[in-house]
């Protein structure tokens, strides 16, 4: 089962390895797209004259390219190395590999299912890839958040065998945002009621939220999520407590980000 079409497209990321160079240009073997060659002309190997290719580009060299042209009927594809910059460079090169290690993982989830890695693709790498982009993104979910991953598909005969496997072998993916508490409370009793409004703020989520002592009146906050957008849902939630819970007391509090 072809998780992906059979030729690239316009201006698409690749990653291949060169075969043969010339002269004029370089020929290349597409890793993604079962070996199929493409070409590399002089003039897009590098910005600037190139005097010696070899200066640029070597037989062996596993390389990402953009793609110029795609001719099907020709089985003609132009590629361009001077068209990326470094940054796409490093995404496409982390996201190919992404991809092979969600290929090996596929083949752990066929064993338990006891049936060959090409008929496992074929049962759930289409309905995968529609809901979460790609294999590996599902196997990163699977392990991040089992529950959600459990109810998007608990009745495919296969999610539990897929849910183990990503939970044995992807450590899901973290993030860390911080921001600063400024409670405060005059009274006689201020002191236990800062503890308080800071024990709230750890309680919204005691795995996700910790708070450091910075020098009074600051504390510091700390969350840690999976994803972004849950680690500040996290800790709008856990400051909202803590002020809420300082100013019900009678002081006062601040909340900005680190």
């Amino acid at each position: 089962m072809p998780l992906r079409a059979e030729y690239p497209e316009e201006g698409d990321l690749v990653v291949g390895t060169v075969t043969s160079i010339r002269n004029f240009g370089a020929f290349v073997t597409l890793d993604e797209y079962g070996g199929r060659e493409a070409f590399i002309h002089l003039s897009e190997v590098a910005t600037g004259w190139v005097k010696y290719i070899r200066d640029h580009i070597r037989e062996g060299q596993k390389i990402v390219a953009r793609v110029l042209r795609v001719d099907p009927a020709k089985s003609q594809i132009d590629l361009s190395l001077k068209r990326i910059n470094d940054h796409q460079r490093r995404e496409k090169t982390q996201q190919w590999k992404n991809e092979g290690r969600a290929l090996r993982l596929v083949d752990q989830v066929a064993q338990a299912l006891k049936m060959p890695a090409d008929q496992a693709a074929d049962l759930f790498g289409p309905t995968l890839v529609e809901k979460y982009g790609s294999l590996f993104q599902a196997f990163e979910v699977a392990s991040a958040e089992p529950k959600r991953f459990h109810q998007e598909n608990e009745k495919a005969p296969w999610a539990a065998a897929f849910l183990k496997v990503a939970r044995d072998n992807i450590v899901p993916p973290q993030v860390t945002i911080l921001g600063t508490l400024e409670v405060s409370d005059p009274t006689s009793d201020g002191i236990e009621h800062v503890r308080a409004a800071l024990r709230a703020a750890e309680q919204v989520d005691p795995a996700s939220v910790e708070v450091h002592y910075v020098g009074a009146p600051k504390y510091r906050l700390r969350v840690v999520a999976s994803q972004y957008k849950q680690a500040e849902e996290t800790l709008k939630r856990a400051t909202d407590a803590a002020l809420r819970a300082i100013k019900a007391s009678g002081g006062e509090g601040t909340f900005s980000r680190a």
